[in-house]
């Protein structure tokens, strides 16, 4: 019985565990298995930019939407909208789509007219201004 008392017994903690391992999970699933889709919306008027979606696809189902409009004249895109499922928030996927559209798009000026905290959020990790703070383009107002 000598030494018995001084043992330490450490208890799991599943519900620790389980909440890292989750989300561990879902951001291998969103770096390994969304795919990226461009799609390009109605047509607006003569003159101005058209509106451009962001798909983010995960096993034929869209798990999340970046809206922006983009002008190749004045080099210059204005995110308008960007919405991601509960379940993908915590995984980088926002970043991620940030950092393709960036990529994609080269020597393009980007600006934040997205409404949102969550948004408001991502776009100022990315560095990327609101579109009150500069001069907008004419083409993508």
């Amino acid at each position: 019985m000598h030494g018995r008392h001084a043992r330490h017994t450490p208890r799991p903690r599943p519900h620790a565990r389980g909440r890292t391992t989750g989300r561990l999970r879902r951001r291998l699933l969103a770096y390994r298995e969304v795919d990226f889709q461009d799609t390009h919306l109605p047509e607006a008027p003569s003159g101005k930019a058209s509106e451009e979606c962001l798909l983010l696809v995960h096993v034929r189902q869209i798990v999340g939407r970046v809206h922006y409009r983009m002008c190749e004249r004045c080099a210059r895109a204005v995110i308008t909208g960007i919405s991601i499922d509960e379940r993908f928030r915590t995984t980088g996927l926002g970043t991620r789509a940030l950092s393709h559209l960036r990529s994609r798009h080269p020597g393009v000026t980007w600006r934040n007219r997205a409404p949102g905290r969550t948004t408001r959020d991502l776009v100022r990790r990315m560095c990327i201004p609101t579109a009150d703070d500069a001069a907008p383009c004419p083409h993508t107002a």
